[in-house]
């Protein structure tokens, strides 16, 4: 499964680098390439708890592929801490695997690795399963 991050800072590139996950693309790459198959976004939040606009833009076009969030964000922001990810997740209809600040800790990668590791199986599951 693909994860498809977008990194306006720099933190969500340095999280993913941490987390050593294959198959990473930066969401530049992936709107020129095109997406075909299941993928997680990763993505920050800007502004007072909005999504980025080449975000948007990329999951209004490819979002039949999109299987789950996960959004970076400033824990000083209160209730609009990784918003991005509650937006997405409501907007598309699909699970929030987690927040975590700026570049996350190192918690925060082992949970990544897991939650990543769980959807994978879980889309798996439904593929090869046919009842």
């Amino acid at each position: 499964m693909k994860i498809i991050y977008y990194s306006l800072t720099g933190n969500v590139k340095r999280f993913l680098k941490r987390t050593g996950c294959p198959h990473t693309i930066p969401l530049e790459k992936a709107m020129i390439n095109g997406v075909n198959e299941p993928f997680i976004i990763v993505t920050g939040t800007i502004g007072f708890g909005q999504v980025p606009d080449a975000v948007s833009h990329f999951l209004d076009k490819y979002q039949s592929s999109l299987v789950a969030v996960v959004a970076s964000g400033n824990r000083n922001w209160g209730q609009n801490f990784a918003k991005a990810g509650d937006i997405i997740s409501t907007k598309y209809n699909v699970p929030l695997l987690m927040k975590f600040e700026l570049h996350g800790n190192a918690r925060d990668v082992e949970l990544f690795k897991k939650k990543v590791d769980e959807c994978y199986e879980n889309n798996r599951r439904e593929t090869i399963q046919t009842y």
